[in-house]
């Protein structure tokens, strides 16, 4: 906790710094975000991410938050970090509100002027996220301390609501294509890797607590509605015309994905475990990708690096995005949702022609530029699964026993 006050602190300091040195700013804030590293076994990957945000915002000249922009990245990190430590229903909603309210301002940033309009858009939908996901975990307690289904059932529903919103999950979606197209490709980077982590977590905890009054019939709603974000997402990216609409439907497929793991909530503990770990590593697989593909839309990038993104993304084994698939499978299956899981295969085989028309619009050639380095760094974290990643399931099930 010590750590974690301590990095509050600097962050304090480097934010005032910003105002005289961004790039004193710069450093700080990954120093604070240094001293929480060691707090969790996935706060290596955690700062990898953000490291590769931080760096990346360097590439928008004349940025209008230029210096706070490293301390909110850092801010964001540390909340995350955090939030695979606590069980706290109180804490685990703030965390929520402090990774999801800076990235209001991230989204208008811009080389020139603010991006207002975009902005505007952006913030009416998370308001509304953050007011039903924190009314739906409210009630989830609230309801599993009473032993009522009925709460219980308007609980579920209005934490999905939130979480739908909250990440771009079909059909509540519509706010991701238009937001990723037009907001600053640096800044939706950010919205589509550091900022997914948090929601997903807080759901899983919440639930893994208050779960016992989950019935089948609300897991298969629940496994319908992934599905469908598998196929608008999917579907949506096929018929997409530039690179950010594609990553944008890109996204939606992916949290449909990951929301697929939420049906093995109430399975023996094993496969829980194995749900999350393969949820987790595909959150990781798709900041990594957003990353990488982001910084490239600005820039371009090249052949190689966006090949190795794209087949990590398809499930080219023994890529990161392999492994995240396998484990969502294993669960499901084992989970008594054999169909789901089939879907999945058959949604990542509908995937694999625009996630190659996408290296075809981004690989136009490498040239040394902060964007192409950030991308090759992003690419190379999709090998850190050449030995299979039992040691993440083992991760896992340490942490959210």
């Amino acid at each position: 906790m010590i750590a974690f006050f301590a990095s509050l602190i600097i962050l304090a300091f480097s934010a005032i710094t910003s105002y005289w040195n961004p790039r004193v700013s710069a450093i700080m804030s990954v120093i604070a975000t240094l001293i929480a590293v060691y707090a969790t076994p996935f706060a290596p990957l955690i700062f990898a991410v953000a490291m590769l945000n931080i760096v990346s915002l360097l590439a928008i000249r004349r940025n209008q938050i230029v210096g706070v922009d490293y301390a909110i990245v850092a801010l964001m990190a540390i909340a995350t970090v955090y939030a695979f430590l606590t069980w706290d229903l109180g804490e685990l909603l703030l965390l929520f509100v402090i990774v999801s309210t800076p990235t209001y301002l991230l989204v208008m940033i811009n080389e020139g002027r603010l991006n207002v309009e975009v902005g505007v858009k952006y913030v009416t939908f998370m308001v509304l996220a953050t007011v039903l996901f924190i009314i739906g975990a409210s009630v989830l307690y609230y309801a599993h301390s009473t032993q009522d289904f009925s709460l219980f059932a308007i609980g579920f529903v209005a934490l999905i609501l939130g979480l739908a919103l909250e990440v771009g999950i079909a059909p509540l979606h519509e706010w991701v294509p238009d937001v990723f197209e037009t907001a600053n490709p640096i800044a939706v980077s950010i919205i589509a890797s550091l900022a997914k982590f948090v929601p997903f977590i807080v759901a899983y905890k919440v639930l893994l607590t208050t779960a016992t009054l989950a019935t089948e019939q609300i897991l298969v709603v629940l496994a319908v509605i992934s599905a469908i974000s598998m196929f608008m997402g999917n579907i949506g990216a096929l018929t997409a015309k530039s690179a950010s609409r594609i990553l944008a439907y890109s996204t939606i497929a992916n949290m449909g994905y990951i929301l697929a793991t939420f049906a093995a909530i109430t399975a023996p503990k094993d496969f829980v475990y194995y749900a999350i770990a393969g949820g987790l590593l595909q959150l990781f697989v798709n900041a990594f990708g957003k990353i990488g593909f982001f910084n490239s839309v600005k820039d371009g990038s090249s052949s190689f690096n966006a090949y190795l993104l794209s087949f990590s993304f398809i499930g080219l084994p023994p890529l990161m995005g392999f492994w995240s698939k396998l484990f969502i499978i294993y669960a499901l299956v084992f989970s008594n949702f054999v169909w789901l899981a089939v879907l999945i295969v058959i949604n990542s085989a509908i995937s694999v022609p625009y996630y190659l028309r996408l290296v075809r619009l981004v690989g136009t050639g490498w040239k040394f530029t902060i964007t192409n380095a950030v991308t090759l760094f992003s690419a190379l974290a999709m090998l850190i699964t050449l030995i299979p990643p039992t040691w993440f399931v083992e991760l896992v099930a340490g942490g959210f026993r």
